[in-house]
């Protein structure tokens, strides 16, 4: 088994294909959604069947908390944005995840969400490492 694997625990497909994986954190695996035109971080809970916090034990939730604002800190740090949006939608991709996303004043769509904005941009591989890097420092 993969390091911080948990087991019966599988990765939705879409965020797979979307995203990089960055790290483990205790609760989470840390990725980076690749699209360019934000800074963009997903945390995917490693729980079986988790849809929403509330599934989730009481120490899960504080958990999940703790690293949210970890990474978002860092996030904010790393990019100078002006405002850090935090979301766990999952109206598409049930499995639960907490989208991270650094905004700044007149970045692609403000001030309006990242959704459903233009066409995604993916990083070139050299560009994704250097801001995993970064954040990896951060952290």
């Amino acid at each position: 088994m993969l390091p911080g694997l948990k087991a019966g625990f599988t990765l939705d497909a879409r965020l797979e294909a979307d995203s990089e994986q960055l790290m483990w954190l205790g609760l989470c695996e840390l990725r980076v959604m690749n699209d360019r035109r934000w800074p963009w971080l997903v945390l995917v809970p490693q729980r079986p069947g988790a849809e929403e916090i509330h599934d989730m034990t009481p120490l899960d939730q504080a958990m999940l908390t703790f690293e949210t604002n970890m990474v978002a800190q860092a996030l904010k740090k790393v990019s100078g944005c002006t405002k850090i949006n935090t979301g766990a939608l999952g109206n598409i991709v049930r499995q639960l995840h907490i989208h991270i996303v650094a905004r700044s004043e007149g970045d692609p769509g403000w001030p309006g969400p990242v959704w459903g904005y233009g066409l995604r941009e993916p990083y070139q591989p050299s560009d994704l490492r250097r801001f995993a890097e970064t954040i990896r420092a951060a952290l």
